[in-house]
């Protein structure tokens, strides 16, 4: 009997699928408000999933942190103006994401995007897609990874791009930390296996799981301005997209981003569900 339950704990050690269960409430030890130094890699579907982080990020950068955002599609799909062809979007959705992440202090050689369709994200290879993510993953060596959120416990519907958006990171993350997966980048590209030490996932409207909040009161007017420039994707451009609003439309993009910002104890807040620990955990 004691030899079979040692065998047993040998193989729960030796094999990728063991991990320690989460914790319930974790939260950062350090806040994030005093974060610096940390290299922060976002992954997101399209161009504006890092909206619902723009406080933070505005923040982090401007605390002495590296911040990079990844998204996986090009936004090629999501507008109803008949008069705009998948091509012009994807321009339009890229030179929208850069201006937003110049206004959160973000460089633009720090956006990287991988040019997946919009709305197709779960029909691509996913072994093709896991392995890119890695890349970027053993490139960059993030401390935090942002995402949307797969789930505690039970499986989080989102929409399509956004439900495969976040599998795919939470894939890419486990696969990123063992050396025998995707070998080559190893030993042909000269990169080095990463654990990624830290999570912070998010939503756009369930926030049962949230854990850690957020301080941004002293980024809302970044936060805000980077909103209003997705034009394409929401207001006046939905419909019938013009590259040059007129300065009440501009305003009213402005207050619907203000408005989106949640309040908690009486401070502008983005919440989050911080997870620390090995990837096979995310979701327990």
């Amino acid at each position: 009997m004691r030899l079979a339950s040692l065998l047993s704990a040998a193989l729960l050690c030796a094999f990728p699928c063991a991990a320690a269960p989460q914790m319930a409430s974790q939260k950062p030890e350090v806040p994030v408000e005093k974060w610096t130094g940390k290299t922060i890699l976002l992954i997101g579907a399209h161009a504006d999933d890092d909206a619902l982080s723009h406080g933070t990020l505005a923040m982090l950068q401007a605390h002495g942190n590296q911040v990079y955002v990844l998204t996986l599609t090009t936004g090629n799909v999501g507008t109803q103006d008949p008069k705009l062809s998948r091509r012009q979007l994807a321009d339009i959705r890229r030179q929208e994401e850069l201006a937003a992440l110049k206004d959160l202090g973000i460089p633009g050689d720090h956006y990287i995007n991988l040019g997946y369709d919009d709305g197709l994200l779960e029909f691509e290879d996913r072994k093709a897609v896991v392995e890119n993510l890695v890349r970027w993953i053993r490139k960059l060596h993030p401390d935090v990874l942002f995402a949307w959120d797969p789930g505690k416990v039970y499986q989080r519907w989102h929409k399509s791009d956004h439900r495969a958006a976040a599998y795919l990171a939470a894939d890419a993350a486990r696969a990123a930390m063992w050396r025998l997966l995707f070998e080559g980048q190893i030993t042909q590209e000269g990169l080095k296996e990463w654990m990624i030490p830290a999570y912070m996932f998010y939503n756009d409207t369930d926030y049962q799981d949230e854990n850690t909040w957020v301080d941004i009161t002293g980024f809302v007017e970044q936060r805000v301005n980077a909103g209003s420039h997705y034009i394409s994707q929401y207001g006046p451009g939905w419909k019938n997209y013009n590259p040059n609003p007129t300065e009440q439309q501009v305003k009213d993009m402005k207050a619907r981003v203000l408005d989106t910002i949640r309040t908690r104890d009486g401070k502008r807040i983005e919440g989050f569900r911080y997870y620390t620990g090995l990837p096979d955990s995310i979701g327990k």
